[in-house]
């Protein structure tokens, strides 16, 4: 079958394409946004950030809004709080072990439920998951407005290798050139 100039117009068109996107600099990274900070959505989320370190891939992950409260200690107060701080810092979750199920919780019992089976099963915490990433070099931002928002401080925060702490800019600079981005 012969090709007809057209068809060999549209195909070096095509070609010129490939080659622009495949030299736009996208580098052999993930760069995720954590939203949520539900169980069964952190630990997809750490799991998949793990997994692309052991790929050979860099591997960020952006914590806001409800992800955030993953990483406070579970154990740390921290005063000068205005009303809203106070009731935010009460309300949410102190640390990945109170994370809750997304679906089924049934008041808390799926989490105990599935908690349980993770143990029988061998497979790794939520709080191991994030040991993990640490260790592996995935690197993680906590949302400052979120937390700003909230009324987290940082010394609240749990210690995790070289954690940073950043606006939506430094996370899209991360994602702009990104073969992978992912939204939790």
């Amino acid at each position: 079958m012969s090709e007809t100039p057209q068809m060999q117009e549209q195909l070096d068109t095509l070609r010129k394409e490939l080659a622009r996107v495949k030299s736009a600099g996208q580098e052999d990274k993930l760069s995720m946004v954590l939203f949520s900070g539900d169980l069964d959505k952190a630990l997809a989320a750490f799991i998949i950030a793990t997994g692309a370190v052991a790929m050979g891939m860099e591997s960020v992950i952006f914590l806001t809004f409800w992800g955030t409260p993953l990483f406070r200690k579970p154990d740390k107060t921290v005063g000068g709080k205005d009303l809203m701080g106070k009731m935010f810092g009460w309300m949410l979750p102190k640390g990945a072990r109170k994370a809750t199920l997304s679906k089924m919780n049934m008041g808390g019992m799926g989490t105990v439920m599935l908690k349980d089976l993770m143990k029988k099963k061998n497979v790794a915490s939520l709080e191991q998951m994030i040991d993990m990433a640490g260790q592996l070099g995935v690197r993680v931002y906590v949302c400052e407005m979120s937390m700003d928002l909230m009324g987290f401080k940082r010394e609240e925060m749990i210690d995790y290798p070289d954690l940073k702490y950043a606006g939506v800019a430094t996370f899209l600079a991360e994602a702009k050139n990104s073969k992978v981005q992912l939204f939790l």
